[in-house]
């Protein structure tokens, strides 16, 4: 009688007190496979940024917005002239060897105006959209992970803020409060905060799904655990595309409402500002006196957004 054929060995598991055997998400270990994927996943991060900083687009939105950091920083310094002083025998100047921009009604030099004018919206702007972000972040996990009741109101009062416009909501605020710079910030740090709201709600709703979310219930998290420690992380993508994206839009937002005289206040240099205070010359000629502000106000906008999209599309491969 024949002996019986071998038995291939059984893989080996990991024991539960292995100090060498990888957690995975869900609390339980993970065998020689598992530890490639963590490992392999470990290195996704660090090669996708890798990648971003390959991306050409990526470069010359940070060059930009380099640039305009710079000139908000040390504008007063780079400026050629004063932004503020007048000199009406220069009034409506083109422009020249003397004034590379050109002068305004009130013979300000143009260029010193568009250098200097980017320091307020590049306080306003980060500060806006951080503080949106924070709010909308927390909003949109609390929407997303509890859903229910609490998901249907808060869901119905994010529809009716974005049903409204930007510059009715705004108007309010500002005619109540007055226009300053925290004020204008805390208005579109608001306005932001349903729409990042929405985009991390539908984040949530995907990764709630996931196994290590009912698994981290079970181990007695509660929820503002599982939505911040275990959810956050996961939809941190999803938040820092958003964010930049805002960003841009916040640059728009605070141009706007200096247009429509809801920002700085004249005589600080702003490009909305300069924008509404001297459009009125265009049929006579004086094409400088707005175009440099809105090419400032473009070419930071672009900035971002290029920012914004190589970001997505790392992050999408």
């Amino acid at each position: 009688m024949s002996a019986p054929a071998p038995q291939p060995a059984e893989p080996a598991v990991p024991s539960p007190v292995d100090p060498v055997a990888p957690l995975d998400r869900t609390g339980g270990y993970l065998g020689a496979p598992g530890a490639a994927a963590v490992a392999a996943a470990g290195r996704a991060t660090p090669a996708r940024w890798r990648l971003l900083l390959r991306r050409t687009t990526f470069w010359v939105g940070a060059g930009i917005l380099v640039f305009w950091i710079v000139c908000a920083i040390f504008g007063y310094l780079i400026a050629p002239y004063s932004p503020l002083t007048q000199n009406l025998l220069l009034a409506n100047t083109a422009p020249s060897a003397a004034h590379w921009f050109g002068t305004d009604p009130l013979g300000r030099d143009v260029l010193s105006r568009v250098i200097t004018g980017s320091r307020y919206i590049l306080i306003i702007t980060p500060l806006a959209t951080i503080l949106g972000t924070i709010l909308g972040t927390a909003l949109g996990l609390a929407m997303g992970y509890l859903g229910g009741a609490f998901d249907a109101v808060a869901g119905r009062l994010v529809e009716a803020v974005l049903a409204l416009p930007f510059v009715i909501i705004a108007f309010m605020f500002v005619v109540a409060l007055g226009p300053s710079i925290p004020v204008i910030t805390v208005v579109i740090g608001l306005v932001f905060t349903p729409l990042i709201a929405r985009t991390v709600r539908t984040a949530v709703l995907v990764e709630r799904h996931m196994d290590y979310v009912p698994a981290a219930r079970l181990l007695g998290e509660n929820s503002s655990r599982v939505m911040f420690a275990e959810i956050l992380p996961n939809v941190l993508p999803a938040i820092l595309v958003e964010f930049t994206v805002r960003l841009g839009y916040a640059v728009f937002a605070v141009a706007t409402l200096s247009f429509l005289g809801f920002g700085i206040q004249p005589p600080t240099p702003d490009w909305g500002a300069d924008i509404a205070a001297n459009y009125i010359g265009l049929p006579a000629g004086y094409w400088w006196q707005t175009l440099f502000p809105a090419l400032a106000i473009a070419s930071l906008v672009t900035g971002v957004i290029l920012i914004a999209d190589s970001i997505e599309q790392v992050l999408a491969s």
